[in-house]
């Protein structure tokens, strides 16, 4: 089912966090990771539709936009149990076979996605140097199905605008894909 991200206040210090990167093994951290001009921080996984559409294209703004200082790292949340293709193996896998050229986190106790309030696969987080939220939503308009290209326009425009040390461009639209995939409650 598909959910919209929902709204949080822009200016924000986005929460710290230290995971393990599926590529590596080894744990790394948000203040490790970061970039002094701009951070990329989204929730992805393997299995959803939308973040499938975006692949190709996400790799080629995190390519072009590393080249320029910023840092992308990718966090998947979801319940390995309840879909066993969002699991650190195929995680791993999906990374390779894409080119993702930025860490790939899991969320093993999905603590990390409760603090930022991540609702849906793909959701992006973009921060200044300082870590502080600027732009929260979509890659850009495109969906399965809705015809429109893939060109990871909004997040561009925010990064564009932070490197140039310009306000990030308004309105702001939510993400829209999978919901994140919690786990259940033990009785």
């Amino acid at each position: 089912m598909a959910v919209y991200s929902r709204d949080l206040p822009l200016g924000i210090q986005v929460p710290p966090f230290e995971l393990v990167d599926v590529l590596s093994g080894q744990k790394r951290s948000l203040q490790e990771l970061k970039s002094d001009r701009a951070t990329v921080i989204m929730f992805i996984c393997n299995h959803c539709p939308y973040v499938k559409h975006i692949q190709p294209a996400l790799v080629e703004v995190a390519r072009e936009y590393i080249g320029r200082g910023v840092s992308f790292i990718a966090i998947n949340s979801n319940d390995p149990e309840a879909y066993p293709e969002d699991s650190p193996e195929n995680m791993r896998r999906v990374a390779q076979e894409v080119g993702y050229p930025f860490p790939y986190l899991f969320d093993e106790t999905q603590e990390v996605a409760r603090a930022y309030g991540a609702q849906c696969t793909p959701e992006f987080y973009i921060t200044d140097g300082e870590l502080r939220l600027l732009y929260h939503g979509r890659f850009d308009d495109s969906t399965p199905g809705n015809g429109l290209p893939v060109t990871g326009r909004d997040v561009r425009a925010a990064l564009d605008a932070i490197l140039a040390g310009l306000p990030v461009p308004y309105p702001q639209y939510p993400a829209l894909g999978c919901s994140i995939k919690w786990r259940q409650q033990q009785g």
